[in-house]
């Protein structure tokens, strides 16, 4: 079954800042805008700021690598995931279709995006394959895990112009079966299909 959700699945890394769409038909609300209920992170990090899940670290609070706040309310297959983020400094990212590994840490499919927007748009795969489809590219990922570039969704420059930096940007996320989507903004950064099936996600967190 499709599920559609209207705002954040899973962060990784801090510095990031999210808030939640308008009550949409066909959509469902995962974050209410004023507790962290249904979501697990480190409290060191993790809270809710002016209606917005707010990762931090600073030099006197460092993170020792990348950790996450989970949704918890369950695991997903097809969905749309609809979010806004605001970043300032670091790099962030959503994941999904992901599993975790050890508490608060996952491994799965990134959404990537950065604050000087080094990697923006990317899709990459934490803790497994890497970067799989560069930001502005089709890519279908066959059976033995080889690439091959199918065209182009943007150019580079398009997807560019079209960040705010440190300020909201819109990040839409399709999964449907193999078939992956990123769209920043209205630009779509990524469109992959994943072959390689004993890599491949077609559910998680």
């Amino acid at each position: 079954m499709t599920r559609f959700i209207n705002t954040l699945l899973c962060v990784a890394l801090l510095t990031s800042t999210f808030t939640s769409h308008a009550s949409e038909d066909g959509f469902e609300s995962i974050f209410n805008g004023q507790t962290l209920e249904g979501w697990d992170g480190n409290p060191d990090f993790w809270s809710v700021k002016d209606g917005a899940i707010t990762g931090i670290t600073t030099p006197e609070n460092p993170t020792k690598g990348n950790t996450f706040i989970v949704w918890r309310n369950g695991q997903l297959g097809d969905f749309e995931l609809r979010l806004q983020f605001r970043i300032i400094g670091g790099n962030s990212g959503v994941q999904y279709r992901s599993k975790e590994v050890s508490k608060w840490v996952v491994a799965g499919y990134q959404a990537d995006f950065d604050g000087s927007g080094a990697w923006t748009g990317t899709l990459y795969e934490e803790r497994g394959r890497g970067v799989l489809a560069k930001r502005g590219n089709k890519v279908v990922i066959g059976k033995n895990g080889e690439k091959q570039n199918a065209g182009n969704t943007a150019t580079e420059q398009e997807i560019l112009e079209a960040v705010k930096k440190e300020d909201w940007n819109d990040y839409t996320i399709i999964a449907k079966g193999n078939h992956l989507i990123q769209i920043l903004n209205g630009k779509v950064t990524i469109d992959v299909v994943d072959h390689q099936q004993d890599r491949a996600a077609v559910s998680g967190l």
